[in-house]
């Protein structure tokens, strides 16, 4: 199929990469360069990136507004059977999607978590289970007919940062699926029940705290859900550190939520008498590392204290 892909993200990368083998890529669109770094040095996109080293003969454009008539006259201007959308980060117009049949791989078993952040909101919640949804593009975010859903087991240990990398891996075969479904004219389409909706809002840095009063599985979750950003930053002594990564733990306590209950293996109690097990921290202004590490620098003993906060009301995660 001739496919026009819009995304910028990494979450699109291994799709795109998909599409350039198996079909042809007519035409890219994705988000300017913007400036990164210490240097503010001029960055593309991820997919910029990607598709400047591999697909040079493409054309590509990256518009600061999608919908204006310039930019919509060059994309519609691309023969198309098929777009397909991922992590573009623009509202496409109804005047740039008229008949043209546009597909988006979304971070989530739809109609549950629509949004900017699924895959964060996923983890915090607790769910057992994500995956992607292909759907087709409304007014309404997120809100088309669902196409095809892949699903996967959310582990105990498992981070945002990893479980995008997850699912972004699922997405080549899904999408895959789709377009051969549309080819042989056997697509189904199946409308997302209201009734089930749940909402994912866009992060803020706000949202980087954790209160160790609550049950020690969402703590765990929230702190395994926020990481690569705006990751979870609790008190320690006189510093700041930030928390990347844990898991639950089989100890129990009885001790204030908070405290540290075992000094070699990280664990801190939680408000329900359960434990988690710290396994990435990262000082301020220090790069990460393992709790031993962290732990053999200060010569942290049992019975001292993280201070988490309270999270925010009205907080999105």
């Amino acid at each position: 199929m001739d496919v026009v892909f819009l995304g910028s993200g990494a979450f699109g990368v291994p799709t795109l990469e998909m599409l350039a083998r198996e079909h042809r890529v007519t035409g890219i669109v994705t988000q300017p360069d913007r400036k990164a770094g210490r240097g503010g040095k001029m960055t593309p996109t991820p997919i910029g990136a990607w598709a400047s080293e591999h697909l040079p003969e493409v054309p590509i454009i990256k518009p600061e507004k999608i919908n204006t008539d310039e930019a919509r006259a060059i994309v519609r201007g691309w023969d198309a059977d098929a777009w397909v959308v991922i992590a573009y980060g623009q509202y496409l117009g109804q005047k740039l999607l008229a008949d043209r049949w546009a597909i988006n791989l979304h971070g989530s078993r739809l109609p549950r978590w629509r949004g900017a952040a699924p895959i964060n909101a996923a983890i915090v919640a607790g769910d057992r289970v994500s995956g992607n949804s292909i759907i087709t593009i409304d007014k309404e975010m997120d809100a088309g007919a669902v196409l095809a859903k892949s699903e996967r087991v959310i582990e105990p240990n498992m981070t945002a940062s990893m479980l995008h990398d997850a699912l972004s891996h699922d997405g080549p075969a899904l999408v895959a699926k789709v377009l051969r479904e549309r080819s042989a004219g056997q697509e189904s389409y199946t409308t997302q029940d209201p009734k089930q909706v749940t909402i994912a809002p866009k992060m803020s840095k706000s949202d980087g705290v954790v209160d160790f009063a609550q049950p020690a599985r969402l703590v765990a979750a929230r702190i395994n859900g926020l990481n690569p950003w705006p990751s979870v930053t609790v008190g320690f002594r006189d510093e700041t550190i930030k928390i990347n990564r844990v898991k639950p733990a089989t100890a129990s306590s009885q001790e204030q939520a908070g405290t540290v209950i075992s000094a070699d293996e990280g664990l801190v109690a939680c408000g329900d008498g359960g434990t988690v097990a710290l396994l990435m921290v990262q000082p301020q202004g220090k790069r990460a590392m393992d709790w031993k590490s962290f732990a053999n620098g200060r010569s942290i003993e049992t019975g001292e204290r993280l201070i988490g906060s309270v999270i925010p009301t009205g907080s999105g995660l």
